[in-house]
């Protein structure tokens, strides 16, 4: 700690600036995506061609989820023309490409006042996130800072509404979404359920398999099956209690979802869950006694 010197910096202007502009900022965050603070992201193209609407800056997708987002660079403040067309680029991917979970980023250098409450009118109805990026040089080096200083609105999730549910039926999860094998998963854990809640049964919704209490959606936890694992999701406030228990297991976490508030961890055998199953019920009876208040 001793030889650390304190060093001067100098906060730069992109827009005006004659070496650093969008282009150089789109390449950095396009070979380091990480530095946006969204998480462990990939780059799935950038300069994207739009049908009639122009080009997306970047397209990320996260690592470990099927969740997407659409970024717009904007040098300066922002403006009207950049919301609009960060919303209008994020409509059309997910109309597109349906099968991911979209989300529309806004990344500018002032992100001012008025605009701040523009884009938060959106936010209730549209997955948004401002990001506010700043240059700051320290002597012969720059380097970019990313604030997110708008995060998305945290909703009930649609599907949890019973007239929102699409249902399906099990040979849709067997044959479409997994196998016979992953959804067999589903009937170990609910087995563990019964434990502490008997009366909870399984539903085949389009979206996920979820819960149900005497016909009705009870979704504190909830199974989105894929071919090779199931995801089990309980829905749990984040807390480092639940993360150190996680930690001390051998299950594979995937990143948390804080927009509908689950934890996401991959089951991937009958052995998963023998293995594991103290903490598994700890999980998932968490998750039933915070729905419960």
């Amino acid at each position: 700690m001793g030889d650390l010197k304190y060093v001067k910096h100098e906060k730069l202007s992109l827009k005006n600036h004659p070496q650093f502009d969008e282009t150089w900022v789109q390449k950095k965050i396009s070979e380091d995506p990480a530095i946006l603070g969204l998480g462990e992201l990939v780059l799935r193209d950038k300069e994207r061609i739009q049908p009639r609407a122009g080009r997306l800056d970047i397209l990320l997708q996260d690592t470990e989820s099927d969740r997407r987002y659409e970024v717009e660079i904007m040098l300066g403040a922002t403006d009207e023309s950049h919301i609009i067309r960060t919303i209008e680029y994020w409509d059309i991917e997910r109309k597109r490409f349906p099968q991911y979970d979209h989300c529309a980023v806004i990344v500018a250098e002032d992100i001012t006042s008025r605009f701040l409450n523009v884009i938060s009118l959106f936010n209730g109805s549209i997955p948004l996130i401002a990001i506010q990026m700043s240059a700051i040089k320290i002597g012969e080096h720059v380097t970019l800072f990313f604030t997110t200083v708008l995060d998305e609105l945290t909703l009930g999730h649609e599907d949890e509404e019973e007239n929102a549910l699409e249902v399906t039926d099990r040979n849709y999860w067997e044959t479409k979404r997994g196998t016979k094998e992953t959804v067999a998963l589903a009937d170990e854990l609910l087995a563990i359920i019964k434990n502490f809640a008997p009366m909870m049964e399984l539903k085949y919704n389009k979206s996920y398999i979820g819960l149900t209490k005497s016909g009705k959606p009870d979704n504190f936890v909830t199974f989105v099956v894929k071919k090779k694992y199931l995801s089990l999701e309980p829905r749990i406030l984040q807390s480092d209690e639940i993360s150190k228990k996680l930690e001390a297991t051998e299950l594979t976490t995937l990143s948390y979802d804080k927009q509908w508030r689950r934890y996401r961890i991959m089951i991937k055998s009958k052995e998963d869950i023998n293995v594991n199953k103290e903490a598994l019920e700890f999980l998932m009876k968490m998750a039933f006694e915070q729905g419960m208040k």
